[in-house]
């Protein structure tokens, strides 16, 4: 009671820490692949070292993460989710307010991603294409059945438009069975969704890609066989 009621309550850290116990091959195991895989963290860099034949726990890689990073040798993880009170505290630095009458002026180029996900055995198939419509989509159906392990019986889509008229039709000849969700419920699509997300932070925001769609899909198809081979799931 006397030491909780101090004005500067004493710290409790333990007089004996514990000592450090990880090698330093360990700690170069771990810098290296994190610095080929920036976006992972303990949970996904310990199965990658098991296999490698060490034997270490994920707590024990966060803690190494941690030292590296209050070294400067590796660079953490950008928070991909924050919570309404950081939003609040954070001010833009470059961006302004969009000028009143401003219009764009001359085209540019946009590349549009589509992605299939299955959400038992967390396999992926993706491809890129210059304009998101059906007939793209419905020739992304066809790689997604040559690449897919097992065979496919129903695919859920959005209400998107390129998910209509050929691809549709597509789908009926093939015998797939198709399922549409009902409008503003992205919740009931949340395996894709995460799986977008994997796109987007994994790929898109480490690697410098190219603007062309001829380019980019072979490097879409070598991330690809990287998550379904590699990359480790907890579910599974």
């Amino acid at each position: 009671h006397r030491w909780s009621k101090r004005l500067e309550p004493k710290s409790r850290r333990p007089h004996r820490t514990r000592p450090k116990t990880w090698t330093g091959a360990l700690i170069r195991a771990v810098e290296r692949l994190r610095d080929d895989y920036p976006m992972w963290g303990k949970a996904k860099l310990g199965p990658l070292l098991r296999a490698e034949g060490f034997e270490t726990s994920d707590s024990t890689v966060g803690r190494i993460l941690k030292s590296l990073m209050e070294r400067g040798r590796v660079q953490p993880v950008a928070r991909l989710r924050k919570s309404p009170k950081a939003r609040q505290a954070y001010r833009r630095r470059h961006a302004v307010r969009l000028p009143k009458g401003l219009r764009p002026e001359r085209p540019g180029k946009a590349v549009k991603h589509f992605t299939a996900y299955d959400p038992v055995a967390k396999w992926t198939v993706a491809k890129a294409a210059n304009r998101a419509t059906a007939k793209a989509a419905s020739l992304f159906l066809d790689k997604l059945l040559a690449e897919m392990p097992f065979p496919v019986k129903a695919i859920q889509v959005d209400g998107g438009s390129e998910f209509k008229a050929e691809f549709e039709q597509a789908c009926a000849d093939k015998g797939l069975a198709l399922y549409e969700l009902p409008p503003k419920r992205p919740q009931l699509n949340g395996a894709v969704e995460r799986c977008n997300g994997a796109w987007r932070y994994e790929f898109y925001a480490v690697y410098d890609l190219p603007t062309s769609v001829e380019r980019l899909n072979p490097l879409l198809d070598s991330f690809q066989h990287l998550y379904n081979h590699h990359r480790p799931h907890g579910a599974l």
